[in-house]
């Protein structure tokens, strides 16, 4: 079993499809994304249900930096999974795909973060 995002104009993952493993040929077919993508109308890319992070849950090889999921962003350039980006502040790792915030929040307690300030506030 493998998972696909359907992507549309903007890049937004509007659904993600539980379908035919990429190594299999069914009736001709192998081209797994092209068929799926041509079925919906959208673009469609392969996911990982085991890739978070960039990081394989399993120890195998990541793929696509995240699994995709509704409303996530399909960044071309980067050929990866993104989560939106939760505030403008926040940056994106190259190495995990994932946004962090400028100023780490504190290990202990509970913080929420405050956009104006660019820093954690207890809750």
């Amino acid at each position: 079993m493998a998972h696909y995002a359907l992507i549309d104009e903007n890049n937004i993952v509007t659904d993600v499809l539980t379908g035919i493993d990429e190594g299999e040929v069914v009736e001709g077919i192998s081209d797994w994304e092209t068929f799926y993508g041509e079925l919906h109308g959208k673009n469609c890319k392969r996911t990982s249900y085991n890739t978070y992070g960039n990081q394989h849950k399993e120890g195998g090889t990541p793929f696509r930096g995240n699994y995709a999921g509704i409303g996530m962003v399909y960044d071309e350039s980067r050929d990866v999974f993104l989560y939106p980006q939760p505030y403008p502040s926040w940056l994106l790792s190259e190495s995990t795909y994932l946004w962090e915030p400028p100023t780490p929040m504190p290990e202990s307690g509970d913080w929420v973060w405050d956009e104006d300030t660019t820093s954690w506030n207890a809750a």
